[in-house]
């Protein structure tokens, strides 16, 4: 089994989904007590937020190559971001490593494309949803239509996210408010819907939307267990 590395804490609570996903996972394939093969990098998330609030993205990319490089020292076979956010800078951190970087939009898309779906809605930071480094990558590497919500969505979901999710809050009102996004996006021709944010899926479940949903972190953590057991040779 190959050791997974993890760049977590953005938040610690989408952190702590990775951990028990991959666990749960080889346990499942496995059996008994096996467990994976796990190093993880936890960033205090206030100082990456505050860079990300500032603009100031070098200096971010800087940190993430850091910590990338900091696992790769420690023995890990791979690296995952764990938070969708932050893949603005994935092709800097892979090239800062030699080890591979699992891109958590590539893993999406490879499930997606196995149900048929070719038009989803994107939901997610501002920065996810507006810049081209995520909704670009799979429209141009995977062949997909991505829609996402109009402005004064995109700022709820946001505020969401960062006041309340990232602070371990799961509210219900919040909850109704993604519903209601969600089905104006399907009213609009979406056919999936991409929970593009790891923080989302603490919110939103399946069994709250009539459209497939694509959970990130969870297909990220699934993803990472493959490369581990060997089942993949994703770069």
């Amino acid at each position: 089994m190959k050791v997974i590395g993890l760049i977590g804490g953005m938040s610690w609570e989408s952190t702590a989904e990775y951990y028990r996903v991959i666990n749960q996972t080889v346990k499942e394939r496995l059996g008994g007590l096996h467990s994976a093969k796990i190093l993880l990098y936890s960033v205090d998330f206030s100082e990456i937020a505050t860079l990300q609030t500032e603009g100031k993205w070098p200096e971010a990319t800087t940190f993430m190559c850091d910590a990338a490089q900091r696992l790769e020292r420690g023995g890990a076979d791979c690296v995952l971001i764990c938070t969708n956010t932050m893949h603005k800078m994935a092709e800097e951190v892979q090239q800062a490593v030699s080890i591979p970087l699992l891109h958590i939009a590539d893993a999406t898309a490879a499930e997606i494309e196995k149900t048929g779906v070719s038009k989803v809605a994107l939901l997610g930071t501002q920065y996810t949803m507006e810049e081209d480094f995520y909704k670009g990558r799979l429209a141009e590497h995977h062949g997909l239509e991505v829609m996402i919500p109009p402005e004064m969505d995109r700022n709820s979901i946001n505020e969401v996210i960062y006041n309340e999710l990232c602070l371990g809050k799961v509210q219900a009102e919040s909850k109704n408010q993604f519903i209601r996004i969600i089905k104006d996006l399907a009213a609009q021709g979406a056919k999936g819907i991409i929970l593009g944010c790891t923080e989302i899926s603490l919110l939103i479940h399946q069994e709250d939307i009539a459209l497939p949903l694509f959970d990130t972190t969870a297909i990220h953590a699934k993803a990472a267990v493959e490369f581990a057991l060997g089942t993949t040779d994703n770069t």
